[in-house]
This record gives C-alpha cells, structure tokens and sequence, in this order.
C-alpha cells in the first residue's frame, strides 16, 4: 500500500523541475546564434537577422552580430544583456540608433558599429556608458560627433572614425580623449580652413604625447587637396595667424610644463633625450623667431636713416646759413665799391 504522503511530494517534484525547464528555456541560446556557457560568448555572425535575437541569457558578456542585415537599432535593444563586454554591429544595413538604444549596458567596453550607413549619432547615445575603451564607426556617413558625447569617452583608448564625411571635428571633443591611444581618421572630406586649425594644434600635442594617428589629408580649399593637414605649414593660415598663435605658445608651454612635472621637479644623474617636436611645430617657432628678428632690423634700419636724416638736415640747414651770409657780405662789399667809384669822378672835377 502506497504511502499517501508520497503522491505529493513526487508531484512537488515533478512541478519543480517543470519550472527550472521552463526558465532555462527561456533563457537558451537564440536558434539563430551558437553559444558558448562557459565564455559566455554569443555568436550570431552572417545569419541574416534582420533584428536583434531574443531570448539571449542575461549572463552574457560577448556578442557578435556583424555581416547581417540589421537596419536599425530601437530603445533598450540590449536590455536583456545587461552585462555584456563586447559587442560588435558592423557591416550591417544600420541607418538610425535610438537615443536609449543603449541603455543599460554600464560593463560595456568595446563598440563596433563599422560599416553602416549611420548619418549622425545622438549625444544621449553613450551617456550612462563609462567603461568604453575601444569604439569603431569607420566606414559610415558620419558627418560630425556631438560635442556633448565627448563625457562619455574619457577613457577611449582607440577612436576609429576613417571613412566618413567629417569635415572638421569638435576640439572641445578632443580635448577629453586623455587616454587615447590610437585615432584612425583618413578618407574624410576634411576642409583645412580657420575651423580646422584647432585640430592641427590638438593633432602636434597629441603626437607629442606619443599618440599614434593615421592622416588628414584636405580636401578643400582647392589649393590644399591631398595635403596632409599635419604637413601643411602654419603660414598657409594666414587668416587665423592673430587668434592662434597665442593658443600655440600655450600648448608649447603645457607641454614642457609636463615634461619638467615628469622629471620630478630634480635634477636627474644625465638629461633625459628631449622628445622630438613635430616639424610643423618647429617650422612655427623658427617662423616667429625669423620675424621677429627681421622686425628688428628694420626697426634698427628706421632709427639709423632717422639719425641720418636729422643730422643731414643740420648740416644743410648751417650750409644754407653760411651761404647766406657769405651772399649778404659780398653784397656790402659791391655796394661800398658802388659808392667809391661814385665819389672818384666828382672829387676828379672839384680839383
């Protein structure tokens, strides 16, 4: 005879496992992709999605969703993967990204989002991210980044930006990226006027600093095309020259306040080498130095052809004196000679 408190107890048994099915799987790893538990990497590459795979296990660290055709991405599209580390979007069909697309993902560290046809991003799209080291929107139609978005990338260590339609970047922008590594920016329709002075000066400091940078070639004024902006010497802005060569000098003074703070402020056992300066920034200094002596002597030239002049004026203005009464004298004389021939005949014909 069975025992009536067994019946229960299978059946609680039973309803258990039934539940723990059920939840992993709803969690099992999306028909689509293949995934790894362990890594807790998801693979879904070249599968033709077309949208975000569903049901993917919240531990999830790594996702690969590149060679698809996603078009778009909408609001907390990573909600369920709130920790994933990587994730890679590129070479998909993605013309627009939600303001929120991103929301949620506080872990993540690296963002691909290379080969799309993405036209602007919105400057809430990295706002609650702070981790990001690594992010890659080349090959898009970008024609600028939001200034604004610079809090979020403090700690890039590599901006991947080639390939675009940018013209001149933010250097309010540039100026946060302290811990960049690597900026990749060539095949871009960069405009080398006024505008993109303030990248030349951010580009000579962070080269300086030992950054690594592809190139910048112009693409207008028609003049500068295929000219590498960092090669372009600082004469050929005239038009900028008053208002930036201040903002030079404070950069050549960071930089060497730096240096001498890396020292430690004492006087080592041998120099170190000094880091060599970029040749566009000699190629300024030298400029200044060579005007500024120039200037000079033709100051020096003005004072001694003042001296001359004044002295020549003295000796001409004596000469004209002499003259004059020489000419005043030697007309007394005629006029007494005058007189005397006069009185010669009359005192003739009195005796």
């Amino acid at each position: 005879m069975s025992n009536p408190i067994f019946v229960p107890l299978v059946f609680t048994v039973v309803l258990v496992c039934a539940l723990l099915s059920i939840l992993s799987l709803s969690h099992a790893c999306p028909k689509e992709c293949s995934c790894n538990s362990n890594t807790k990497v998801v693979d879904c590459r070249g599968r033709g999605l077309y949208d975000i795979p569903r049901r993917l296990h919240p531990d999830t660290q790594e996702l690969y969703l590149q060679d698809n055709r996603i078009r778009g991405l909408g609001s907390m599209a990573f909600r369920e993967i709130p920790l994933v580390r990587i994730l890679d979007l590129s070479n998909n069909s993605i013309t627009s990204v939600s303001p929120t697309a991103l929301l949620g993902l506080r872990t993540l560290q690296r963002l691909s989002l290379a080969y799309n046809s993405l036209r602007e991003l919105d400057k809430r799209l990295l706002g609650p991210i702070r981790s990001l080291s690594h992010l890659d929107l080349s090959h898009n139609s970008l024609w600028g980044l939001p200034g604004a978005m610079g809090d979020s990338l403090r700690n890039l260590s590599h901006l991947g930006l080639a390939y675009n339609r940018l013209t001149r970047l933010d250097r309010s922008l540039l100026e946060v990226l302290t811990r960049l590594d690597s900026l990749t920016l060539r095949s871009n329709p960069w405009r080398c006027d006024c505008q993109l002075i303030g990248l030349k000066l951010w580009l000579e400091s962070y080269l300086f600093k030992g950054g690594v940078v592809d190139e910048v070639l112009c693409s207008q004024p028609e003049e500068m095309r295929d000219k590498d902006l960092q090669k372009v010497p600082y004469q050929l802005f005239h038009a900028c020259m008053t208002t930036s060569y201040h903002y030079l000098f404070a950069n050549i003074h960071h930089l060497e306040s730096e240096r001498l703070l890396r020292g430690g402020g004492g006087l080592p056992e041998c120099e170190p080498k000094q880091r060599h300066r970029p040749v566009n920034l000699r190629h300024a200094i030298a400029t200044v130095i060579i005007t500024g002596v120039v200037c000079g002597i033709v100051c020096l030239m003005m004072l001694a052809a003042a001296v001359y002049g004044c002295a020549y004026a003295a000796i001409m203005a004596k000469y004209q004196r002499e003259l004059k009464k020489n000419e005043e004298l030697a007309a007394a004389k005629g006029a007494d000679h005058a007189i005397a021939d006069e009185k010669e005949p009359l005192e003739n014909a009195i005796a």
